[in-house]
């Protein structure tokens, strides 16, 4: 499994987490019972189908390896095993935040995944 994985997430949720320590997860995650995360296969697929045309988004890139068994991939959209968090993500864990600007044609702009 990919060492890297990510984790789309409005500005302001993050904001909080940040106050608080942790991310305890998105309206979604909250409710199936664990973090949504995506591989860098996966996140530009995520964004189109799930945060289509909406603004201040970040991307968050955490080291998968280090979440042991609370993290775990499982078989979601068309078959594809999805790497899920059974977990609150630690806000210092993370390696990086980035924007997810919108470009010219309403698409999100990824950046650089390094």
């Amino acid at each position: 499994m990919p060492k890297h994985i990510y984790k789309i997430v409005p500005q302001e949720l993050w904001h909080s987490a940040q106050d608080t320590g942790a991310f305890k997860g998105a309206p979604i995650d909250l409710r199936d019972g664990y973090i949504h995360f995506s591989t860098a296969e996966q996140v530009a697929d995520t964004a189109a189908l799930h945060f289509a045309g909406q603004k201040d988004l970040l991307l968050i890139a955490v080291d998968g390896s280090v979440f042991g068994d609370t993290l775990r991939y499982e078989p979601s959209r068309g078959g594809d095993l999805f790497p899920h968090l059974y977990a609150p993500l630690p806000v210092d864990g993370v390696l990086w935040v980035k924007a997810m600007p919108l470009g010219k044609d309403g698409k999100h702009v990824l950046p650089d995944l390094d």
